[in-house]
């Protein structure tokens, strides 16, 4: 019977050391970037006008959109509204991953020292994206 155990108590001590060591591995899957999309910045005449539709509904919240029509994806990240003008947005990553789209944004505040007439009325700053179409959820960094 003593030896069994032995045996037992072996056993036991390499498959928890085996799933010690592969525990980690198994449970966080890295997103690993595969490559950069190229991407266009629209400007409000570019956007198609179903999405404006949409952007328009939101109003002054803040918002994560995409859209697709067939040949192209649209990205559309809106910041909500600020107390003034002259925000802008800065496209930090747009990457592919074996699994989904990343896209990361800042909003840039606006420059207080030459600030043009009017900038003191609310703004509500958004962007909008041109990719590639591909078939992969956009996760927003």
């Amino acid at each position: 019977m003593k030896i069994k155990w032995r045996q037992w108590k072996i056993i036991m001590t390499a498959v928890l050391g085996a799933l010690l060591l592969t525990g980690c591995g198994l449970l966080s899957k890295e997103n690993v970037k595969l490559r950069d999309l190229d991407f266009t910045v629209l400007s409000e005449e570019k956007i198609p006008e179903e999405l404006k539709t949409v952007i328009a509904e939101k109003g002054t919240e803040p918002f994560q959109l995409t859209y697709s029509d067939n040949q192209n994806l649209y990205i559309s990240i809106g910041y909500g509204e600020q107390k003034t003008g002259g925000y802008s947005i800065a496209v930090d990553a747009l990457y592919l991953t074996d699994d989904a789209i990343h896209v990361s944004t800042s909003l840039l505040g606006p420059d207080i020292t030459g600030q043009k007439e009017g900038a003191g009325k609310p703004s509500t700053p958004y962007i909008v994206l041109k990719t590639e179409l591909l078939d992969k959820t956009v996760l927003y960094d």
